[in-house]
């Protein structure tokens, strides 16, 4: 479980350079650790924010929709599933940040 965390702050230490950047959601899979940590960064901004994850399966179903809040000041969020028990083939990660969509893809083999 430690290793998770170190992984996982590696990767929010990296990706959160693109955080003063345009927004954009990214995953990454951790097979040894039978989790998937997808994560979505923007601008920061002084009040909290909302946003709506979605986990999109291979055949279009939407299998979770998770309302984020995105406290002040922050440039990231993130959130997480494990790889067991999953649908194989490609799944899309998407954010709706207000009026604007970001999505990513990923594949479960």
């Amino acid at each position: 479980m430690k290793f998770i965390y170190i992984i996982l702050s590696l990767f929010i230490a990296f990706t959160s350079l693109d955080a003063q950047d345009a927004p954009m959601a990214d995953c990454l899979i951790l097979e040894d650790e039978n989790s998937i940590i997808c994560k979505y960064t923007h601008q920061r901004v002084e009040d909290e924010k909302t946003v709506l994850f979605q986990w999109i399966e291979p055949d279009g179903t939407v299998s979770r929709d998770r309302n984020m809040t995105i406290p002040p000041f922050h440039g990231s969020i993130y959130d997480y599933r494990y790889i067991k028990g999953r649908t194989a083939g490609v799944w899309t990660f998407k954010v709706i940040d207000q009026n604007q969509t970001f999505s990513t893809n990923f594949t479960i083999e």
